[in-house]
């Protein structure tokens, strides 16, 4: 199953051209450009990427349902489709879902799936009891979460556990969120404020947005430091204006999400170069086939892609719609399902 299955057999018009004529500027948003690179990703079933990403298919749905959603394209793709693909990957012994058809569900998966069903409103199509279960079989003594049956433990997951729950508004009834809370914070780092992995791991952009995130989800963003934390993401912006996810490290457009979001919901964006981080991220954009790129250059892909749409919205760029910082959804979606996750206000 191909992203361009889910594609309605009239969406690419005549429209999806630059938009301004002749050759554009890599700094102005080539909008068409990424709605037709959406529309079409994984269309040659026979080619590397689509084969080798077999495994992240239900998560590369999710990063193209949600980037056209944000770009107010979501209308391109045949909602029916998507959603019978997602029944199917739900796993009728565990009730986690797969990231496609003959694979073990994980809590990642699952996560994409509910969020792909959210932004659909189509959660009444899917057993959503079987969710639960699987998540909170999931919690281990400590609070923390295992991905799958296979017992990896990680932040991550602690992330999409409370993101699921939150999302089925079943979070506090079923899970023990405060064993959760302090598992999170074990894996905290003093020094810089920042989290890892897990406890005394390296703190990186990608897991603190994780840690972050659960905890406006929680409400317990009072047990950050917050300027000591938020002091490390600002240093994580370099003078090309991208931001990378540790010290030493390239710039890399998917931290425009990962630190950017953080910051938003800690009420310190305004520590970073907007500007200066705009103009990065649409030096990644390829001015010929559309989509992004991890940085200036380099070939496009649809998670990069997803990112660097999320990371101007964040920005307020015009031409897209709000997305919610910490939990990559568009923000009407939440707004609908009534959902409330803490945001810091700006000092």
């Amino acid at each position: 199953m191909d992203f361009t299955t889910f594609v309605k057999p009239n969406g690419n018009g005549s429209e999806l051209d630059n938009g301004a004529g002749g050759d554009a500027s890599s700094q102005e948003l080539q909008f068409w450009k990424h709605v037709a690179y959406i529309e079409n990703h994984g269309k040659q079933e026979d080619d590397y990427e689509y084969c080798m990403t077999e495994f992240l298919r239900m998560s590369g749905i999710y990063w193209g349902v949600t980037a056209l959603d944000i770009m107010g394209q979501l209308d391109r793709l045949e909602r029916k489709y998507i959603i019978e693909f997602v029944k199917r990957c739900q796993c009728p012994t565990t009730g986690g879902f797969a990231p496609c058809e003959g694979h073990d569900p994980h809590m990642l998966y699952t996560l994409s799936a509910v969020q792909i069903l959210c932004t659909y409103d189509a959660l009444d199509e899917i057993d959503c009891e079987a969710v639960v279960r699987f998540i909170v079989g999931l919690q281990q003594p400590d609070g923390s979460f295992f991905g799958d049956k296979w017992g990896e433990v990680d932040t991550r997951f602690s992330f999409c556990a409370v993101a699921t729950l939150s999302l089925l508004k079943r979070m506090e009834q079923t899970i023990d969120v405060e064993k959760a809370v302090k598992f999170v914070m074990s894996c905290c780092n003093q020094t810089d404020g920042g989290f890892g992995s897990k406890p005394g791991a390296e703190s990186h952009a990608g897991l603190i947005f994780c840690c972050v995130g659960f905890l406006s989800m929680t409400h317990r963003l009072h047990l950050l430091d917050v300027d000591k934390l938020g002091w490390w993401l600002c240093e994580r912006q370099l003078p090309s204006g991208g931001l990378n996810g540790r010290p030493e490290k390239l710039p890399d457009v998917c931290y425009s999400w990962w630190v950017l979001s953080s910051l938003t919901i800690m009420g310190r964006l305004h520590w970073i170069s907007s500007e200066k981080l705009q103009q990065f991220i649409l030096s990644c954009q390829d001015t010929e086939t559309g989509g992004f790129s991890d940085r200036t250059g380099n070939m496009p892909d649809i998670f990069h892609t997803h990112f660097g749409i999320g990371g101007l919205s964040l920005l307020g760029h015009a031409r897209l719609k709000p997305i919610n910082p910490t939990l990559c959804m568009p923000q009407h979606v939440i707004d609908r399902l009534g959902l409330q996750p803490q945001i810091l206000e700006r000092p």
